[in-house]
């Protein structure tokens, strides 16, 4: 299921959509806030050009509204659903949610956005 060759690998990893050798992001962990959505300007390995076009990240962000939604979602099913919260509380955890997971949120809407473009190439694997 999550192996690489995989859509999902390369949107889950962060890794380049090409080879899925390495990192798309400078900084490897999300959370280094001054650095979530630094990229590097090509793949070491495939020499892939991250940055395809002027402004090209900018559609990441109708991908990150569907994913924000999606664990909104998630928040709403665990807290009220599962555990009964009342209203107020709720809305407490879906806010915090959506806090707690915003660099995972558009780090992971950028992985979905240049996957849509660009697919996995077996022969620039390293063997």
């Amino acid at each position: 299921m999550l192996k690489k060759g995989s859509k999902l690998y390369s949107v889950l990893t962060g890794c380049c959509p090409k080879c899925h050798e390495e990192s798309m992001y400078t900084v490897k962990n999300a959370y280094v806030l001054t650095d979530t959505l630094k990229i590097n300007e090509r793949c070491s390995n495939c020499n892939t050009k991250y940055r395809i076009e002027p402004s090209f990240f900018f559609g990441a962000m109708y991908v990150s509204y569907a994913v924000g939604i999606a664990f909104a979602v998630a928040a709403y099913v665990i807290s009220n659903l599962i555990l009964g919260a009342n209203l107020t509380v709720t809305f407490i955890s879906i806010v915090g949610t959506l806090i707690v997971f915003m660099p995972i949120i558009m780090r992971l809407s950028r992985n979905i956005w240049i996957n849509m473009f660009m697919s996995y190439d077996k022969s620039l694997a390293k063997k």
